[in-house]
């Protein structure tokens, strides 16, 4: 069969793995707590299970079968829920720039971030299956191998958010300019010593109707966003450094290491020391 198609990556638009990941259904009682990436885009697709996502400011219910886009910046969390596990495969890109789309994002900014892999969904797992093979059994040549691969499964990706009109969203709360204004402060002072009126006299409001507007926009208290935002930029870098804990619990703003300690194991189910040495181990052995 013979088609003409026009080549969506060219030029300086050349997007770079950076990495394949695969979270098993049990793994899932760990999860990775509210993070973003500055400079990649993160797309990954649910293969087994389902949950609730917190995704910048909304709440989506994902399932089996959705793919999620996280453009860089895009603050993301997978909110606790007795009995919700998922499995995903998560394909991390760095190096995109696609013609009137911010550096390094996949999609536009307000086209949504859940959609349904549908028909293409089989023809995405196997992808990633294959890059996670060829990867993890360090075969020669398996970065030109995942290269062309992953051309297909960003392609792929775009034809799956191309048919859909918009993001399938759970929730459809009301956008809060207020809400939105606490979101952005806290991301951009997260590793700084706050309280709640500190952050209430920053934006010239009453702590209660901060509090108020924040909780119906987010689902979560201000604070609790705070301290889920700080866990899950701990992960971050108990995974991709070598920084002691004291030292990332002083740099998110803990005054105490022990204190850091107890909302760490809160969050992710056992403490940072453990989790370093859990996941490390997971990889290496994957």
């Amino acid at each position: 069969m013979k088609h003409d198609a026009e080549h969506i990556f060219t030029g300086d638009n050349i997007p770079r793995l950076l990495y394949v990941s695969r979270q098993r259904l049990d793994a899932s009682r760990h999860p990775r707590i509210m993070h973003a990436h500055e400079d990649y885009t993160e797309v990954v697709l649910i293969t087994e299970g389902s949950s609730n996502y917190l995704i910048d400011h909304r709440q989506y219910a994902v399932e089996k079968g959705n793919l999620l886009v996280y453009n860089p910046g895009i603050v993301h969390d997978e909110v606790a829920r007795e009995g919700a596990e998922v499995e995903t495969w998560c394909v991390a890109v760095g190096g995109m720039r696609m013609p009137g789309i911010r550096e390094n994002a996949l999609l536009p900014d307000d086209k949504g971030c859940v959609f349904r892999a549908d028909a293409l969904f089989d023809q995405m797992s196997s992808l990633c299956e294959i890059m996670f093979q060829l990867l993890s059994g360090q075969y020669v040549g398996a970065a030109t191998y995942c290269h062309g691969l992953l051309l297909s499964f960003l392609t792929m990706a775009l034809a799956v958010a191309g048919h859909q009109d918009q993001s399938l969203i759970a929730s459809e709360e009301e956008e809060s300019a207020l809400g939105t204004r606490v979101k952005r402060y806290i991301d951009a002072h997260f590793r700084e010593p706050l309280t709640l009126q500190m952050i209430a006299d920053a934006l010239n409001v009453s702590t209660y109707y901060m509090a108020h507007v924040f909780k119906d926009m987010c689902g979560y208290a201000p604070m609790t966003y705070l301290q889920k935002r700080r866990i899950g930029e701990a992960q971050t870098l108990l995974i991709h450094t070598d920084q002691t804990i004291s030292e990332i619990a002083y740099s998110l703003g803990y005054d105490a290491q022990s204190h850091f300690n107890q909302q760490f194991s809160r969050h992710v189910g056992m403490p940072p020391g453990e989790f370093r040495k859990h996941y490390v181990v997971s990889r290496q052995e994957k």
